[in-house]
């Protein structure tokens, strides 16, 4: 098999029942569909078997997160290339072509994606392709001096329409999870995710390893697909704040010090958690007790799980898309004009 396209999936029946059909159509012969399941209490691997009797799944028995469940259920999978993708992301035929294309003739791209499309669900259930990006991953994602991620095409809750001011090939520093192609002797190599961030910025991590072996990731344009997004956690979930506190600080502290060193990136990190402690700070101001509890536990977290994993050599690693800019700050001062500074800031560097 040269392409594995595999879903993880937690409870989530009602995304295989709208998406799963269309994926399974678009997939070339070469590439095969495993749907690996979390320990789902509905119905999916039922109706998975029932509408689908020759499509592999990968029972996992209980839930590991996205980072445990993709690295047991890829550790079951022989491929060239692992496709991550959500249950919740919309397809088109031709889809996943020129994402393998790309990987066949560009042999240090290390990881590549699509452009994340908004999808949108209506007041009857039914979805809607919208051509403005999508939050989680848009047209590629950087991070500022800080540590905070943004892509093209989206910063803090802005969004820009696709009228096609990123179609060339780009090199960035991570895509998103919601749909992501990496080459299996990569994900070897690197050891698949890093099974303590759960979820939530483990692809941002991976991309930078990814990067600091030399690798590149890039954007793929050709390819587009619709992301719903929040099918798992609902955006306002105090835990998905956590995890996103604390998984920020444990990817800067492994991957920070091969971009600007040690020291720097103590500097960084030291700065980046008085911020946080800023954030918190406003949670409490506001009456929003869970917001500001989650960023406690974050840091609570982050200080038990730091250096669990190895690092490993802090050679300095020159690395795409590492900004040193203040997007926050940014954002502030350019209001709607944020994305225009930004394709200047690219074409510059």
């Amino acid at each position: 098999m040269k392409t594995a396209v595999v879903i993880l999936n937690w409870n989530t029946e009602r995304y295989l029942k709208a998406f799963l059909p269309s994926l399974v159509a678009s997939c070339p012969d070469d590439a095969a569909v495993i749907v690996a399941d979390s320990g789902s209490s509905d119905s999916s691997l039922a109706w998975v078997a029932k509408e689908f009797p020759g499509l592999r799944t990968i029972p996992l028995g209980a839930n590991f997160g996205f980072t445990g469940g993709y690295n047991r259920a890829l550790a079951q999978v022989d491929a060239e290339y692992f496709v991550l993708i959500n249950s919740d992301i919309d397809v088109a035929p031709g889809w996943l072509e020129p994402l393998v294309a790309y990987m066949d003739s560009h042999p240090r791209c290390g990881v590549c994606g699509p452009k994340l499309h908004a999808l949108v669900q209506d007041a009857d259930g039914s979805y809607r392709r919208c051509s403005r990006f999508e939050y989680a991953g848009a047209a590629g994602g950087m991070l500022d001096r800080f540590g905070y991620p943004f892509c093209r095409g989206r910063v803090l809750k802005r969004t820009e329409e696709d009228a096609g001011q990123y179609d060339r090939d780009a090199s960035v520093l991570w895509v998103s999870g919601a749909c992501l192609v990496t080459r299996s002797s990569l994900w070897r190599e690197l050891g698949g995710l890093d099974d303590r961030f759960f979820a939530h910025m483990e692809e941002i991590d991976y991309c930078w390893r990814a990067q600091r072996l030399g690798y590149s990731v890039n954007v793929v344009p050709e390819s587009v697909v619709w992301h719903l997004g929040g099918g798992t956690l609902a955006p306002d979930s105090p835990f998905k704040l956590e995890l996103n506190y604390r998984n920020n600080l444990l990817m800067l502290d492994g991957n920070l010090p091969s971009a600007v060193g040690p020291a720097r990136a103590r500097t960084i990190l030291f700065m980046r958690m008085l911020l946080d402690g800023a954030s918190a700070a406003v949670y409490l101001l506001t009456g929003r007790w869970s917001s500001f509890k989650a960023v406690v536990r974050a840091h609570r977290g982050f200080k038990e799980l730091r250096g669990r994993r190895a690092a490993g050599p802090v050679k300095r690693a020159k690395v795409t898309g590492y900004w040193k800019i203040c997007i926050i700050l940014q954002s502030f001062m350019k209001g709607d004009g944020i994305f225009n500074y930004l394709r200047r800031y690219e074409d510059s560097h």
